[in-house]
């Protein structure tokens, strides 16, 4: 099959949507696919690579001009509307790659969305985060979950979020094209069944089907030079957190949490700044490790060397691919009982479930594990068999699936899977 990625980052940008593009796309091109990607440009990326098979394309917009829009000009994203700039490009890299699938993630669907029609793809779009209803895509209403969309509500969210004229034309242009899209795209693609539901995609009228996110199936391989990362971790046993140092993700609930802890082993945060509700990582506990910026391969080494890990979300995490890369290295995971964390995490089996912004709830499961390392290790081993589920091997014929299906001109019956419930709507 000819495939055609459309994201509007890609890596070395990190996030968990830049991993699942590249991931999928060297996966398939892996199987014997025609893989092609296009993505957007950012400061020093090359217009054009190829990445394991797969050929990128990185493409100029217009919004990129305006810094001012962008909360980081390093890092600008695609507009809620056709960009015409990257239209353009786009235009010429149809029409040489002529793809039969077209699978699109996020915002950068809007640009292809003039072209569907004469081009004659097959249009998939996966759903990654909350995107489909909210125009900050986090679902996240005056820094707490959301409870679903409301015209006074969006108007008031993305005026805060975004100023005045640029959210009322994000809010505008996104209701517009979101119509378009209902008529346009032949099949969604949610990662979890918390993003079917948070996005609703019941009512939509978009034929569905839940398929996750995945590890590739060497993930415990060690890849890399990691002994200058390693020289950062203390020794013996620790915890770990990995992810952007956001409200969002609980870091916060992690420190409080932390402090009410009594001889617990130290604790290690990983991760990324972000101006998304940042919590300030400078003045933190005893004992907590602060790094910033590592590689996938030097966090891979750290979970390896961790004890537990911590996923405190305190939003509707989509999915949660971190919490399986701890998984793949027999690590517990203490998580959030929210959004797609519960289609990973087998409470008191693979893990334990805490209630999330709760620091309560989560220094108790804290000590929990920290006093039983026997339970450690029996959790550990039942994250391993969990993961085997989500690896490459086992979610990538379930995509494959889903294009032939579409290609042979019929809806994809829902497959027997480890994500439950699956369900197609027609």
């Amino acid at each position: 099959m000819r495939i055609m990625m459309l994201a509007q980052l890609y890596p070395p940008f990190l996030g968990g949507e830049e991993r699942f593009a590249q991931d999928l796309s060297v996966a398939l091109a892996a199987r014997g696919h025609d893989v092609s990607v296009v993505t957007s440009w950012q400061n020093d990326t090359p217009e054009f690579e190829i990445d394991r098979g797969v050929r990128v394309y990185r493409v100029h917009s217009a919004m990129q001009r305006a810094h001012f829009l962008h909360a980081d000009p390093n890092r600008t994203q695609m507009p809620s509307f056709p960009d015409p700039a990257a239209a353009n490009a786009l235009r010429r890299i149809l029409a040489q790659e002529q793809p039969e699938i077209v699978h699109a993630l996020n915002w950068m669907v809007f640009t292809y969305l003039p072209f569907a029609a004469w081009q004659g793809a097959k249009l998939v779009l996966s759903v990654c985060d909350h995107s489909f209803i909210c125009p900050k895509k986090k679902l996240i209403y005056h820094d707490a979950p959301c409870t679903g969309p409301g015209l006074s509500k969006c108007l008031s969210c993305t005026r805060d979020h975004y100023g005045l004229a640029k959210g009322a034309v994000t809010l505008g242009s996104l209701w517009a094209m979101r119509q378009i899209e209902r008529r346009t795209v032949n099949l969604c693609l949610p990662v979890s069944t918390s993003v079917a539901e948070t996005n609703q995609l019941d009512a939509s009228g978009i034929p569905y089907e839940v398929l996750p996110n995945f590890v590739a199936d060497d993930i415990t391989t060690p890849h890399g030079d990691n002994d200058a990362f390693m020289d950062q971790l203390p020794a013996g046993d620790f915890m770990l957190y990995v992810g952007a140092f956001g409200r969002y993700k609980g870091v916060d609930v992690l420190l409080e949490a932390y402090r009410r802890l009594s001889d617990a082993p130290p604790l290690v945060i990983i991760g990324y700044e972000t101006n998304e509700y940042p919590v300030q990582t400078q003045d933190v506990p005893a004992n907590v490790t602060v790094l910033k910026n590592w590689p996938n391969h030097a966090v891979m080494e750290a979970w390896r060397r961790s004890s537990l890990a911590l996923v405190p979300s305190t939003w509707a995490e989509p999915f949660g691919i971190v919490a399986l890369e701890a998984m793949a290295m027999g690590k517990p995971v203490i998580a959030s009982r929210i959004g797609g964390l519960a289609d990973i995490i087998v409470d008191d089996e693979s893990g334990l479930l805490v209630t999330p912004d709760d620091p309560a709830d989560l220094a108790a499961a804290m000590q929990r594990l920290c006093a039983a390392p026997a339970l450690r290790r029996r959790m550990g081993v039942a994250a391993q068999a969990r993961v085997q589920h989500f690896t490459a091997s086992a979610v990538v014929p379930r995509y494959e699936a889903a294009y032939a299906a579409l290609l042979g001109g019929a809806t994809p019956a829902v497959p027997a899977g480890v994500v439950q419930p699956v369900r197609a709507v027609r």
